[in-house]
Parts: C-alpha cells; sequence; structure tokens
C-alpha cells in the first residue's frame, strides 16, 4: 500500500487545478482568503441552529480547537440574533494529556477548553440559555461514556472539524481500523506532535509538547449525518495542500483516516485558493 500511495500523492500533487476541481465537485468548497472561510464556517454552524430550531429539533454537533477563528463571528452570530441554545449539545473533538495521562487543566495555555471558553462559550449571552450539562470536553471523567451520551441523545446531527497533516480527524490518528474506533485516549504520532509544536508558539519545544490526548472516536465522526471540514494552511507554510488532495481523492485507507470520509454519503471540504495553490514544477521534482 505504501508504494501505491506514494505514487497516488505524486500523482495528486501534480494534478492541474482545474482538474481538482473538476474530479472534486460538490465535495469542495472554495473561499477567497482564510477569513472568508472562519465567517462561511460560523454560517454554517449558525444557520443549522436556526433551522433546527423553527423544527423545534435539537442541535447536536461535534466542534473543533482548531481552526478556532470562526468563533468570534460565530459569538456575534448567536448573541445579535438572540439565538435560543437550549436545545443544543456541543461535542469539543479532543484534548491533551498531561504527563500523568490526565486532561490538561483549563489553566494550562494549550488547554482546548481554555480556548473553547474564551473564544466561544464566555463570549455567548447567558439568555442564550445554553446548558452546560450539554457541553463536553473529552477527558478521564467522561471518555468513557462519550458515545453511549451521544447515542441516547440521537446522534450527531454534523461533525465539524479540520484536517491534521497526516490525515487525522480530531486525534484519530493513523491505525489500523480507524474507521471502527470509539472515543479514547491516544499516542500522537511525530507529525502531529512536531507540526503542532510549530503552530502553538511554543518555539517548537518537542520534548515537553502533550504525547498523549482523549479523542472523539472515528466511529463517531463517521456515523455523523454530515461531515464538514475546513483545510486551510496559515502563516508562511502551506502545509495543508496536500492532506487537502489527499482528503478529497486519495483511496480510503487507514494510513490517511480522513479519506473515509469518502464512504460517507454526505460531506464537504472548505478551503481558500491560497491551500490550493501550489508550485507544480516543485512538487513534480519530488521523488
Amino acid at each position: 500500500m505504501m508504494n501505491e500511495r506514494d505514487q497516488e500523492i505524486r500523482d495528486l500533487m501534480r494534478m492541474p487545478l482545474e482538474v481538482l476541481l473538476d474530479k472534486a465537485g460538490s465535495h469542495l468548497r472554495v473561499c477567497k482568503s482564510l477569513d472568508i472561510l472562519h465567517q462561511v464556517f460560523a454560517e454554517d454552524i449558525f444557520k443549522e441552529i436556526q433551522k433546527n430550531n423553527t423544527q423545534d429539533k435539537s442541535t447536536r454537533i461535534i466542534l473543533p480547537i482548531g481552526p478556532t477563528g470562526q468563533y468570534p463571528y460565530l459569538v456575534k452570530y448567536l448573541n445579535q440574533n438572540k439565538v435560543d441554545l437550549e436545545s443544543c449539545w456541543f461535542f469539543f473533538m479532543d484534548e491533551y494529556c498531561d504527563p500523568r495521562g490526565n486532561a490538561l487543566d483549563i489553566s494550562h495555555p494549550l488547554s482546548f477548553k481554555k480556548i473553547g471558553y474564551e473564544q466561544l462559550l464566555n463570549q455567548l449571552d447567558p439568555s442564550l440559555k445554553l446548558q452546560k450539562d450539554h457541553i463536553f470536553f473529552p477527558s478521564e471523567n467522561n471518555i468513557n461514556q462519550l458515545d453511549g451520551v451521544m447515542e441516547e441523545i440521537g446522534g450527531i446531527d454534523t461533525c465539524y472539524g479540520g484536517i491534521g497533516i497526516h490525515g487525522h480527524l480530531a486525534f484519530n490518528e493513523p491505525e489500523k481500523n480507524i474507521s471502527n474506533l470509539g472515543s479514547r485516549k491516544v499516542k500522537l504520532n511525530d507529525f502531529t506532535i512536531t507540526i503542532n509544536a510549530i503552530r502553538a508558539h511554543v518555539g517548537g519545544n518537542l520534548e515537553n509538547f502533550p504525547k498523549e490526548a482523549y479523542t472523539i472516536g472515528m466511529q463517531q465522526i463517521l456515523g455523523s449525518k454530515r461531515i464538514k471540514l475546513y483545510c486551510r494552511s496559515e502563516g508562511p507554510y502551506n502545509w495543508a495542500a496536500c492532506i487537502l488532495r489527499i482528503s478529497l481523492l486519495g483511496t480510503p485507507g487507514d494510513d490517511y483516516p480522513v479519506t473515509h470520509i469518502r464512504e460517507h454519503p454526505n460531506y464537504l471540504i472548505t478551503t481558500t485558493y491560497d491551500t490550493l495553490d501550489l508550485s507544480q514544477e516543485r512538487n513534480a521534482k519530488l521523488i
């Protein structure tokens, strides 16, 4: 499989943009800028909640901490429109572990829970009535109950998320039979640790970066009615161009977990023109 995957990726990276767009079809949405992508992301969540409210339905969604640029816009849309959140269930995708195997404390600068509360939950008007017991961040205290909770409330409507450099969704790293695995504690692979240590502004401190995490399972993600992913590069490095192409057109396989969405009936990937753009000449010479 590895040699076949190597060649497949070479072909995908050499594929002209117009061919990629044609093959991806309705599964790809392209935004002019990263800021517009964040606005579109927020609008997607906002519109789903609004629609469900008008139909007296609950909203059951999985949310990421990465990307996070959508949350200031989402707060604005929800607060200004006084959207009722009482029937919403928010399951955040994952959380890093400390060296003892416990979820990072909310006081830790890398805590996803800290980011989620600072950028979204604490910014929502209390009058919107989001229920505290409808908010979940994976941890040692709830990891064995999460899948059951999702099932009890009728399953997940939409999984919103980003895509890791090696194709992880939440922290579902490449692993045999990944599509059937539920919520659990996982070991992060070297690719994830390296790029996250760069993007987290800790000076590339690999030695002390979290090596484990709690994650919602790939089974629960693939069991969602809809999957909406937002794949983007930011800063000076276009790290996401390759995984974007693999996600859209790569053969489904456990070596890149995101490829399993290709077998899902309802998925959409949103990206930016900058992420799609890459040096064809440079990639054509990679061996």
